[in-house]
Order: structure tokens, then C-alpha cells, then sequence
């Protein structure tokens, strides 16, 4: 269960959440967290935190001796280490919560979010306003609907299942992809749908193997922006080698 209160509302034009997932066992670091790396001016949970700053409620998956401003949730996987899919199911289920509790609306979009990704406020942005284009061409299309297109509908086929499906799968969210690469950890999603997504059967599973669900369309991203921190050669290489803290 979190422990922070849920945070002010956000946005008042684009309703819109963040999971950040930070809670991985950092094998190929020799078990050093991630998020504790530092550049000397922040560390990788920082510049997470910051990237996803417009979203409301944010919510950091990871073990309770990460250092969080107050207005940040934080949760964790069922059982621990056990994988992003297990985190991304806690988060989702974390804000949900908050926003029960304290009655305000869910949200309508997700970010996901790796805490590995120093450069990616420039890609998180890429996907609010993917995000934010879905939101206006729906409204554009409720604005310019009367009752005679209605009429001039009424007498027409039905679309079939398929296609009815394929409409809503297609604004069911957007995921990073730079270089060809597809980046799980990179994406924007509707809360409802994602959520439902990953309700079961998260534990130790592919979390390309959820998202696939939600047919969601790319968007290209620049190499820079999406380089994570996985080994610690990639870890020089953007400049995070100190560790402020050892363990979790």
C-alpha cells in the first residue's frame, strides 16, 4: 500500500497519472540500485520523478527506502523482484486506490516509466502530445456531430466486431520506438485499459506480452533520449557512476 497522500490535481485540460517502475534487482550493476546512481547533480530517480512532473498522481514502484517527495505514492511488487509487468500492476492498482480514497476521478491516461532513462523528458513529452492529439480529435468529433449526421447514419451497416475493435484498440495508447527498437518502459496508455490489461497474471511475465493487447501505435524516438542504464559501461557512458546509496 502507499504511504504518501495522493497529490493536488493535475492538469485541468488532460488528466493523465505515471507509474515510474523502481524497484529491479540490478543484476548486471552487481545488485546496485538504479535509481541511487548520480551524475553529482541528481540521481536517475530524480530525473524519472522530473520527467513525468505534469502527471498526477505519481506513483514510484519500489522499496520503501527510496527517498520520495510527499506527493509521491510509492508501492510495491507482489512478491518483490518480481519483475516490471508484477510493478506496473502495482502501480496502476496503487492510484486507483488513491483516487478512491479520496474520491477524486481515475485518470484518464498512464505514463510508464522505467528509472533508468536519464535523457527521457524530451521522449515523455513525445507521448503527451500523442496522447493530447487523440484527446482533441475526439473532441473535434463531438463538436462537429449533429443529429442529422445521426439521420444520415442511421440506415447505413453496422460496423462489424473487428472493426469496432480495431477503433478502440487504435487510441488504447503509444510506446517509444527508436532505432527500430520498441521500448516497453516508454509509454503513454489509457488508465482503463491498461489497468484491466494487467489485472492477473503479471508475476515474472513479459511485459511486451500485456502491452501487445492494447495494439498501441509507435512513436519514434531518438536513441539519446531513450539510452538507459542497464550495465555499468552504459552507465559512464551517461555519466552516472556514484551510487549514493548501496543497497535497498
Amino acid at each position: 500500500m502507499p504511504d504518501s497522500a495522493l497529490p493536488a490535481e493535475g492538469s485541468a485540460d488532460f488528466s493523465c497519472a505515471a507509474v515510474v517502475v523502481a524497484g529491479g534487482a540490478s543484476r548486471r550493476l552487481n545488485h546496485v540500485p538504479k535509481a541511487s546512481l548520480s551524475d553529482g547533480t541528481s540521481t536517475l530517480l530524480d530525473y524519472a520523478l522530473e520527467a513525468v512532473a505534469a502527471a498526477s498522481p505519481r506513483v514510484v514502484v519500489g522499496p520503501e527506502s527510496l527517498p520520495l517527495p510527499p506527493e509521491v505514492l510509492r508501492t510495491r511488487e507482489d512478491p518483490p523482484f518480481s519483475g516490471p509487468a508484477a510493478a506496473i500492476h502495482a502501480g496502476l492498482e496503487c492510484i486507483a486506490a488513491a483516487c478512491e480514497r479520496s474520491q477524486a476521478p481515475m485518470p484518464d491516461w498512464c505514463l510508464i516509466l522505467g528509472v533508468d532513462t536519464p535523457r527521457i523528458a524530451p521522449a515523455v513529452q513525445q507521448l503527451i502530445a500523442a496522447a493530447r492529439g487523440v484527446e482533441q480529435t475526439c473532441a473535434e468529433r463531438a463538436a462537429d456531430f449533429s443529429p442529422t449526421d445521426s439521420e444520415a447514419t442511421a440506415g447505413s451497416e453496422a460496423p462489424t466486431d473487428s472493426e469496432a475493435s480495431e477503433r478502440s484498440e487504435s487510441s488504447a495508447g503509444f510506446w517509444g520506438v527508436a532505432e527500430g527498437i520498441y521500448q516497453p518502459l516508454v509509454g503513454i496508455y489509457r488508465f482503463e485499459a491498461i489497468r484491466s490489461v494487467f489485472s492477473t497474471g503479471t508475476t515474472d511475465a513479459s511485459v511486451r506480452s500485456f502491452l501487445r493487447r492494447l495494439n498501441p501505435a509507435a512513436v519514434q524516438m531518438s536513441a539519446a533520449d531513450t539510452a538507459d542504464v542497464d550495465t555499468w559501461e552504459q552507465a559512464q557512458a551517461l555519466g552516472y557512476t556514484t551510487s549514493l546509496w548501496s543497497s535497498y
